[in-house]
């Protein structure tokens, strides 16, 4: 029987903090539902405290997931960690996660304080964070530049006030696998009650050893790996996911371990982050890039035709890759659209048949033959178009040649009102941004923008993804369609969409403030 290791994952909370622009509380939502659907064990949904729209998608994710536990971040303070439990108190169970500094640089370079105070620090931390949950885990950031005796000593007090799982960082991605794996056996070996919990380990890829040092870990008897869909995160990314269960799954018998992760789904979910995060998946990247199972050598080549496992250590539908092929044509009726879309891996409650199968038809008269990427595509859209958005676009038009300017002329529908307004820029696209400026009572800069193909083919989908800049935040936006005038249109419409509803989370949290303040009065 194999030991089970839990797979903690925190893409949206140290993910995050790598992109450009934030997530929207609707695609927050999305990637947790994703994750809960992979298999996922622990989600780290955000930093409550930090703001009040990430107080908002932790309580929402709080509510909606139900097949994992839902967890928030917290430093050693009492109003972070109250932030945590009342952000998190919707669900029936969650985990609060405190964390302070124990490295000699941190604690006395950013902290500034004695190594005897920060052990403080995280015991009450620790103890007051269990008032509101027996589930609590405590990190010793910068762990793996901290000297061992002050480590041992830290994890055993932490354990001692109460913390059920105790995470190991190697927060600048220092340590090298034999010396990280070293360091989690000294911790067995040395704390006397480290059976009292569960040991994790949180590495990043600075010198591109975050997954070999996490699995190091594991081997040492670590049984929580941290880690991000993609591997996104600070600086150069957290270990990766679908290497981290591919490791576990594929050598399995070696490791004697397992993760409850559904394999299948990891593709999927693969695509769902690097689309709502736009943050590309490089094509070499194991597992999940689009190089991963295609083999261009001849001798490769006539392996494969031999025997796949000549030159393939797992098979591409293990990660969820479908390779079988259907032409997709304006003649393919809803049944044949229904089986692609189960030999992708979606169920019936995943999309509405009907409005895919209308969008494919468009499609497929555009551009004769459709194919997997395309229907993903469409899906992908299709929840992206959320039922209460202040902004619709109505109407676009532009006109450009070889002149200096272009103009543009668009409809918005801006509540229950419309407005038309014109506008001239230095090419098409920039015509129809001013155009949309002028329409709306937002002051946003674009912060970048591009466009890319999505599918096959020349006639692919056009793909916008677009970045804005608002108040000192910034919004991603992602258009889809076979007009890239239209996508990028789509693209800024959206992001606006996302500013207005970050406007009304900070009205709706200044007004309970201000009655709070009218009660104490």
């Amino acid at each position: 029987m194999t030991d089970k290791v839990i797979i903690f994952d925190t893409t949206l909370r140290d993910g995050e903090q790598a992109l450009t622009a934030s997530l929207s509380f609707h695609e927050k939502i999305q990637i947790a539902l994703a994750l809960e659907r992979l298999g996922v064990d622990i989600i780290e949904a955000g930093f409550p405290v930090s703001s009040p729209g990430d107080f908002h998608s932790v309580q929402e994710i709080a509510k909606v997931v139900k097949n994992a536990t839902v967890c928030g971040l917290s430093r050693a303070v009492e109003a972070d960690i109250k932030a945590c439990a009342d952000a998190l108190k919707v669900a029936d169970h969650f985990r609060i996660h405190t964390f302070i500094s124990t490295s000699d640089v941190h604690v006395q370079k950013k902290l500034r304080k004695e190594f005897s105070d920060v052990e403080a620090m995280a015991v009450h931390a620790v103890k007051y964070a269990r008032q509101f949950t027996d589930d609590v885990e405590f990190s010793c950031e910068d762990a793996g530049r901290t000297p061992i005796d002050n480590l041992c000593r830290m994890v055993e007090s932490a354990i001692k006030a109460g913390a059920t799982t105790v995470n190991i960082p190697d927060t600048v991605g220092y340590t090298l696998p034999n010396e990280f794996g070293g360091i989690i056996s000294q911790l067995f070996n040395r704390v006397p009650n480290i059976d009292k919990a569960i040991i994790s380990v949180h590495c990043h890829n600075d010198l591109g050893l975050a997954v070999a040092n996490s699995m190091a870990a594991v081997q040492a008897g670590a049984r929580q790996v941290e880690c991000t869909v993609n591997g996104i995160g600070e600086r150069a990314g957290n270990c990766s996911l679908e290497e981290i269960a591919m490791i576990m799954k594929t050598r399995e018998q070696y490791l004697n371990v397992s993760t409850g992760i559904k394999h299948q789904e990891i593709a999927r979910t693969s695509k769902l982050v690097s689309q709502l995060c736009n943050m590309p998946v490089q094509p070499n990247k194991a597992i999940v890039g689009a190089n991963a199972f295609s083999h261009s050598s001849g001798i490769h080549q006539d392996g494969m035709l031999k025997a796949s496992n000549t030159y393939e250590i797992m098979t591409p539908e293990s990660v969820g890759i479908s390779k079988t092929k259907l032409n997709l044509t304006s003649r393919s009726g809803r049944h044949v659209i229904k089986h692609r879309m189960e030999s992708l891996g979606y169920q019936e409650g995943d999309y509405d048949l009907n409005y895919l199968y209308e969008k494919f038809l468009k499609l497929a008269d555009k551009k004769g033959q459709v194919f997997d990427d395309d229907l993903e595509a469409i899906l992908f859209d299709s929840q992206q178009k959320v039922v209460d958005n202040f902004y619709q676009i109505r109407y676009c038009s532009v006109q450009s040649g070889s002149g200096d300017f272009a103009t543009a002329s668009v409809k918005l529908a801006i509540g229950e009102k419309e407005q038309v307004t014109s506008a001239t820029g230095n090419g098409p696209v920039d015509a129809l941004f001013q155009a949309i400026k002028q329409a709306v009572d937002i002051e946003f800069d674009v912060a970048d923008y591009s466009i890319s193909n999505k599918g096959e083919g020349e006639d692919g989908l056009g793909v916008a993804n677009l970045v804005v800049s608002w108040q000192a935040r910034k919004f991603h936006g992602y258009g889809l369609e076979t007009d890239i005038i239209q996508a990028s249109a789509n693209a800024l419409v959206h992001t606006l969409n996302s500013i207005h509803r970050a406007q009304r989370v900070a009205e709706l949290k200044r007004d309970a403030q201000s009655q709070q303040s009218s009660k104490q009065i």
